[in-house]
């Protein structure tokens, strides 16, 4: 007996779901430090402060947006491994909204120097996170758009280079029509020399190398798909610099 070759969309999904189990299982019995403290009248008060001690426990949705998003925990590591699991399934059904836009995210997993864990455990980070995005370019509808998550995975790693590249090499059509609508979302501030979002630190090589990529790759690729020749000329113009870029014919922000 043959079995159909599982689709891209479904493959990325299953590896989705066993790193999501395996951030269960790696950060299982986790806390924050018994002496763990914070402002109550900004984030909480001591009945919430104890849940962060005690492991496993689900938090409502409002604490968990705060514990992830307060820049000041005397031990974020320890608080952010304590939220992971819970706060990494939020995360993929699309339900956490940070005030500062999706860099927030990425920047407490870089606050948490996660990177530096046990190896097991910044394995299972890592693996989410690449789990995470491969199943966004794979997902024609996905709860958090590839645009926004490219930030999150860019600033919880501090590059961009391995998710630009895996970016490439998912070539179907959903992966492209995420690549279109997210080259015609960073057109404006990318045509200013800004980089679309406020980079923790990096933000003049993230931009640079965002730029390159977009010429060397998006642009061929999108023109093959039927891009609007708009976007395709938004792209052109990242090549140009002063009076040639703002003079050119195709500046689309004339008269501005």
């Amino acid at each position: 007996m043959t079995f159909p070759h599982p689709s891209a969309a479904h493959s990325a999904h299953r590896r989705l779901d066993a790193a999501l189990d395996g951030l269960a299982v790696t950060f299982r019995g986790m806390t924050a430090r018994p002496d763990e403290h914070n402002c109550e009248c900004h984030w909480g008060g001591p009945e919430e402060l104890a849940l962060l001690k005690v492991p496993d426990v689900e938090l409502d949705h409002d604490l968990l947006h705060r514990t992830w998003q307060a820049p000041d925990w005397s031990d974020h590591p320890a608080v952010l491994r304590r939220i992971l699991p819970q706060f990494a399934r939020s995360l993929v059904a699309g339900r956490v909204e940070p005030i500062l836009g999706p860099a927030g995210i990425g920047r407490s997993f870089d606050r948490g120097r996660w990177r530096s864990w046990p190896r097991e455990q910044a394995e299972a980070v890592a693996e989410f996170l690449h789990a995470w995005w491969d199943h966004v370019l794979t997902d024609p509808a996905p709860a958090v758009p590839a645009r926004e998550l490219l930030v999150v995975v860019a600033e919880a790693s501090g590059t961009l280079t391995p998710w630009l590249a895996r970016w490439e090499e998912r070539t179907g059509t959903t992966a492209t029509q995420h690549l279109a609508e997210a080259a015609a979302d960073w057109e404006y501030h990318l045509l200013g020399d800004e980089l679309p979002w406020d980079a923790w630190d990096g933000g003049d090589e993230k931009r640079a190398e965002l730029t390159a990529w977009l010429l060397d790759h998006a642009r061929p690729r999108l023109a093959g798909h039927g891009a609007p020749d708009e976007l395709l000329h938004g792209i052109r113009l990242l090549a140009l610099t002063g009076p040639a870029r703002w003079e050119d014919p195709h500046w689309p922000y004339r008269g501005c």
